[in-house]
C-alpha cells in the first residue's frame, strides 16, 4: 500500500492564498480549503485548531508577500525609498486584487491593532528625514500621503479605475511635493 500524501501547514496556507486570490477572502472555508486540496477537512485541522487560525496564517503570508513588494520596489533603485514603499502599496493592490483587500480593506473593528508597527517607524523616520519635519508632523504628513495612496490602491484593487504606474508616479510625487511646501510654511 503506498504511503499517504501528507499535507502540511504550508500546502494549506498556500492552497489558501489561491482560493482568496481566485474566489476572496470571504469565501475561504474548511470545506472549499479541502476541495482545493483534494482531502477531507481532517488534514486542515490536523494542522490547525479551526479556520481562524488558518485565515491569521494566511493574512501573516500575505503581510510577508507584501513586504517583499516593498523590499523588491526600494531596492530596485527606481523610486527614492519613500516613494517605492507608495508604488509597492499600489502594485500589490494591482497585481494582488483579493490579497490586497484581505490585508487593508477588511473589517479590522473586532482587532487590536498596534499604535505604530516597525514599518510605520522607519516610514516616519524617512519623511523626517527627506523634509526636516519633526516626528509629530512627519506622522501627520505620512498619514495625508497614505490617505492619497490608499485611495489610488482601493480604486485599483476594486477596478474602479486603472491608472497606469507611470501616471500614479506622477501623481505621488505631485502630492508629495504640494504637502512638504505646504508642511514647510507652517
Amino acid at each position: 500500500m503506498p504511503p499517504k500524501v501528507k499535507i502540511t501547514k504550508e500546502d494549506i496556507i498556500l492552497s489558501a492564498m489561491n482560493i482568496i486570490r481566485t474566489q476572496g477572502h470571504e469565501n475561504l472555508n474548511a470545506r472549499s480549503l479541502a476541495a482545493f486540496l483534494h482531502c477531507s477537512t481532517q488534514p486542515i485541522f490536523s494542522n490547525f485548531t479551526n479556520m481562524d487560525e488558518v485565515k491569521m496564517a494566511v493574512v501573516d503570508a500575505a503581510e510577508a508577500l507584501y513586504e517583499d513588494y516593498i523590499r523588491e520596489d526600494t531596492e530596485s533603485g527606481l523610486y527614492p525609498p519613500y516613494k517605492a514603499s507608495g508604488m509597492a502599496y499600489i502594485r500589490f493592490a494591482l497585481e494582488e486584487k483579493e490579497l490586497f483587500k484581505l490585508l487593508f480593506m477588511r473589517d479590522r473593528s473586532a482587532e487590536e491593532i498596534p499604535e505604530e508597527t516597525e514599518l510605520g517607524k522607519t516610514v516616519t523616520a524617512m519623511v523626517q528625514e527627506n523634509t526636516g519635519l519633526d516626528e509629530l508632523s512627519a506622522k501627520l504628513f505620512h498619514l495625508e500621503m497614505w490617505a492619497f495612496v490608499h485611495g489610488i490602491a482601493t480604486m485599483v484593487a476594486t477596478d474602479y479605475l486603472l491608472l497606469n504606474m507611470t501616471l500614479v508616479s506622477r501623481m505621488i510625487s505631485d502630492v508629495y511635493q504640494g504637502l512638504k511646501i505646504r508642511f514647510e510654511k507652517e
